[in-house]
């Protein structure tokens, strides 16, 4: 755990390093994230990866940029949105990941009319009518279907116990999981929120086995993720876990040992490190060579959002109007999958599975689902 905060610690110091000078006379693309608090793994690399596509802009395509720690609260998030849109050249904004922040900095975006390119997974962020969310990680409607169909499917569970974080993220996970394992014949015996504080998970696992659970599926931020499983793993329970997103980024990894990892699988929109495609290696090869670091899924999916926002500036966009106009209507390759709107502010409708053989840290892809959502122009 001290090795992972040093390194997060490391981060969080030296993003500066990577700003652009503010130019008025460049478009601008603030970076809002949260780098503390119970979100900082995640935000971190939803930051690096919105870094990595600012930094190298195709030629003539030059864009402004500066990063602000949107911690875990509403409040800050919401006056760091309003302190970077005073800025008349501001055209789209890298938005935090955290439901919350996104629920409360919608109202301001709308007011304003500047487009929030997100990877948050919470539901809710698309299903308010906002026309200026975009979402390049795909929604709990996609990836829970996917976590359920394979929880079903492919690992047989008939009995799952489904864990969730209290926030609003897991609450949203939960509330798909449980209908879609229910629609697949396979109702939770157990479910359990826990607030992200909780830090002894054997009171809610001597439940699962009191439960008769022959599957534990997991919808937690990463710190938890991790302790569930080392303390399954501790106290012997002897059951499979298919997590959630958080699971298969290498900083969650990291905080395990591959004994640990042996047999957990796990959701995703993409696995970087799992490779798959030219791109995609090239995607992290670039990313090694910026933050000394593996990347994720979340810092693949906010790459591909500002890619695409660059790609609306090489189109001729230079308002918030027009290149929140470009991303509703066209569809861009990026180095995770073909991403186009369903019409709300979904990007995304792919899914992976990956599980991790306790050789190494290194998950492996057994399953891909492709657009879950039906999109047309997709297939």
């Amino acid at each position: 755990m001290s090795r992972a905060a040093g390194i997060l610690a490391l981060f969080v110091a030296s993003w500066t390093a990577f700003a652009a000078p503010v130019r008025a006379d460049l478009p601008a693309v603030p970076v809002l994230v949260p780098l503390t608090g119970f979100l900082a793994l995640e935000g971190t690399s939803q930051r690096n990866g919105a870094l990595l596509a600012l930094r190298n802009p195709p030629a003539g395509n030059a864009v402004a940029f500066e990063v602000s720690d949107t911690a875990t609260s509403p409040e800050i998030a919401v006056n760091a949105l309003r302190k970077a849109l005073r800025a008349d050249n501001v055209v789209a904004v890298a938005a935090s990941m955290l439901g919350t922040h996104m629920l409360a900095m919608l109202p301001v975006a709308d007011e304003l009319g500047v487009p929030l390119v997100t990877v948050s997974g919470t539901a809710k962020v698309t299903e308010l009518g906002s026309p200026n969310v975009f979402r390049f990680f795909p929604g709990d409607s996609v990836v829970k279907t996917a976590q359920a169909r394979y929880a079903v499917q492919e690992m047989g569970a008939k009995r799952p116990a489904l864990i969730y974080q209290t926030t609003a993220y897991g609450q949203s996970g939960r509330r798909h999981l449980a209908a879609n394992l229910t629609r697949l014949g396979a109702p939770p015996v157990l479910e359990e929120g826990l607030p992200v504080t909780v830090k002894d998970m054997l009171p809610v696992l001597a439940k699962v086995r009191a439960a008769g659970a022959d599957l534990i599926v997991l919808h937690l931020h990463a710190p938890s993720t991790a302790l569930i499983v080392r303390q399954a793993v501790a106290m012997g329970l002897g059951l499979p876990i298919l997590a959630g997103s958080a699971m298969h980024q290498p900083a969650t990894a990291a905080l395990l040992t591959p004994a640990e990892l042996k047999g957990v699988c796990a959701e995703s929109g993409s696995s970087p490190v799992s490779g798959g495609s030219p791109a995609m290696d090239r995607f992290v090869a670039d990313y090694r060579a910026a933050f000394d670091a593996e990347p994720d899924a979340f810092a693949a999916g906010q790459y591909d959002g500002i890619r695409m926002v660059v790609a609306a500036l090489a189109a001729g966009a230079r308002t918030a109007a027009e290149v929140r106009a470009f991303l509703a209507a066209n569809t861009h390759d990026g180095v995770a999958m073909r991403y186009r709107s369903d019409g709300t502010g979904n990007m995304a409708h792919d899914a992976v599975i990956i599980c991790y053989d306790g050789r190494d840290r290194t998950p492996r892809l057994v399953k891909r689902y492709r657009n879950l959502s039906g999109v047309a122009g997709l297939d």
